[in-house]
């Protein structure tokens, strides 16, 4: 489906309306599939009432995405007046996409459906990312997870999104690393050469802010209209959505909030990353004589110990608190989300700590936003990286898309 100029911004995410003039058939089919998405199953005279479409519209538009397959029937609902309603749901299979997770310690390449669930993954591990390694990673793997659907389905992969750190080359004194191999990305335009190697449109966008995008497009349970949203990675980094929307900002780089300056433990400020980013952790650890490579390869199982990991909990977890208030201080958010590379109890502890420590601010003309865990999980930001396609081709009411390569 062509994109148009309608297909870039609704007014409002939670009243989204639909026309019934002819030539606007794209942004409506948008209109659909994003209400489909977010209700999980609609029936034609929901989504008549939601979009103030006229039933005939709606009929239409609903048989023709079905006849593409992006639409499945479900159990007609009987028990009401008139004819049993039959509600519709996404298609798992109707499209599939590319999401590539470019850190700073390892690559993760996945292959979604429609649904956003996960159908098969790669992963590839190095000390630090250069783009020789990143583009022959993918080159290598894209076979592979394509040829894990069946050949029919292999024509209905749609694009790919790239989540990745803006600016590597200035994180070498942190990475401890070769300034000449990481300034190899200055020149390099990685949505092309993907693009080139898979046949696909490419996109790429900040790494946490995919992360954020994941978790607005593929959360479950209530979704709050405006949060900050925090995923601890190598470093940390994060999202704001406001209004239903995922903030790009200018540069496509905003909610920078590791860039936030804090309280540090032993008096003055510090920048959030460096207080609460894993890579803190991994440095205690090793100085405690603990290794820390597992950290990068595994986030289901940390095998760190607790005069470690309590003494980093408690100083991100303030940290975090910190950088909240600033955050709801200057935006009216309704709810803070933490999530990331680590065990679901250790992102429960955090969030625990962190709300414990913002209550124990002065909170004086500030409504306090609600501290919850990330529904997504360490996932998040190769998802979100595969919601950019999505969301660029069949979505109206999420703007993720950064740039196309």
């Amino acid at each position: 489906m062509p994109e148009t100029s309608l297909d870039r911004g609704l007014a409002d995410a939670d009243a989204p309306r639909g026309t019934n003039q002819s030539g606007m058939r794209d942004h409506n089919e948008r209109l659909v599939l994003s209400l489909v998405r977010r209700h999980v199953a609609l029936a034609k005279s929901d989504i008549a009432r939601m979009t103030g479409l006229s039933a005939q519209t709606v009929s239409v538009i609903m048989r023709g995405l079905e006849e593409e397959g992006l639409l499945e029937r479900g159990e007609p609902v009987r028990g009401r007046v008139g004819q049993p309603s039959i509600p519709m749901s996404l298609a798992a299979e109707g499209a599939f996409f590319f999401g590539l997770k470019l850190g700073r310690r390892s690559a993760d390449l996945v292959l979604t459906d429609f649904r956003g669930r996960m159908r098969a993954a790669r992963r590839k591990v190095y000390r630090y990312p250069t783009p020789d390694a990143v583009v022959g990673f993918v080159r290598e793997a894209v076979p592979a997870l394509a040829g894990e659907l069946p050949a029919a389905l292999r024509g209905r992969i749609m694009g790919m999104g790239v989540a990745m750190p803006f600016q590597l080359w200035n994180w070498v004194s942190v990475l401890g690393v070769p300034q000449a191999e990481m300034d190899a990305w200055r020149s390099r335009d990685l949505g092309a050469e993907l693009g080139a190697i898979t046949g696909l449109p490419v996109y790429v966008q900040n790494d946490a802010t995919s992360a954020c995008g994941a978790e607005l497009i593929f959360g479950t349970g209530e979704r709050p209209k405006d949060f900050l949203y925090f995923y601890f990675g190598t470093f940390i980094g994060g999202g704001l959505v406001m209004n239903g929307q995922l903030y790009l900002g200018r540069t496509g780089n905003a909610a920078a909030v590791g860039s936030i300056q804090v309280p540090a433990p032993g008096g003055g400020t510090r920048r959030l990353i460096d207080l609460a980013s894993m890579s803190v952790l991994a440095e205690a650890m090793e100085a405690a004589g603990e290794p820390s490579d597992h950290l990068w390869s595994q986030h289901d199982r940390w095998e760190v110990s607790d005069r470690v990991l309590e003494p980093w909990l408690d100083q991100a977890a303030g940290a975090l608190a910190h950088a909240t208030l600033a955050a709801a201080a200057l935006l009216e958010i309704e709810a803070v989300l933490i999530d990331g590379w680590m065990p679901v109890a250790v992102r429960g502890e955090m969030v625990r700590r962190t709300r414990a420590a913002l209550l124990g601010l002065d909170l004086a003309g500030i409504e306090p936003p609600v501290i919850r865990e990330g529904t997504v999980g360490a996932d998040a930001r190769a998802l979100g990286a595969a919601a950019i396609p999505l969301s660029q081709r069949y979505l109206i009411d999420q703007n993720v898309g950064q740039r196309e390569g």
